[in-house]
């Protein structure tokens, strides 16, 4: 039987690894789950991902592409206004989607305390998210903003909770400076 070109299984292979984490968990997975997951011999896993942390990392790469898009259509680069606010409809919006999607990227970004291949991943997203946020504050203040963003994130799915955007506004409002805060400035440490 002739080899067959498939140019998308390796995304297909990733995708399902996120199913099969979003239905089954991190314990859940295996080269054998994802491979039935997304209808691929075992050997196509194996051969695209030699190691299960290497299929994580894949599958946490793409899991960050969410919420990075989500913050990148929400912070445009030029944007002025009311920061705190842009911020709490853009945790609004992630966590007003499927629930399971937001709770299986934080399985997966959680999972690099134990995992250290996945360690780089998560300070990857970290900066990228850190950058976005800096383009309308300065970077002390964006690591404070991501860090307290998910916080909220956590407690609310911690707690099966619902997202509360006025709460979450006020609290971000209250670690952006003032214009005339001359102690951080735009671009300042």
């Amino acid at each position: 039987m002739p080899r067959r070109y498939d140019p998308d299984r390796r995304r297909r292979i990733v995708d399902a690894a996120i199913r099969v984490v979003g239905r089954d968990g991190i314990a859940g997975l295996s080269h054998r789950s994802v491979a039935a997951e997304a209808d691929v011999p075992l050997g196509s896993t194996t051969y695209h991902f030699a190691t299960l942390e290497e299929l994580m990392v894949a599958a946490l790469r793409q899991t960050n592409e969410n919420f990075g898009r989500v913050l990148a259509e929400r912070l445009p680069e030029n944007g002025e206004g009311d920061l705190a606010a842009d911020l709490a409809r853009a945790l609004g919006v992630w966590l007003g989607g499927e629930r399971t999607g937001v709770e299986l990227e934080y399985e997966l970004y959680l999972a690099a305390l134990r995992r250290p291949a996945l360690r780089p991943v998560a300070a990857e997203w970290t900066d990228q998210a850190a950058a976005l946020l800096a383009r309308r504050t300065n970077p002390l203040t964006a690591r404070a903003l991501l860090a307290l963003m998910d916080g909220i994130c956590l407690q609310v799915l911690l707690t099966g909770g619902s997202y509360d955007e006025e709460y979450a506004r006020a609290a971000l409002a209250r670690l952006i400076p003032r214009s005339g805060d001359r102690h951080v400035r735009r671009g300042s440490p």
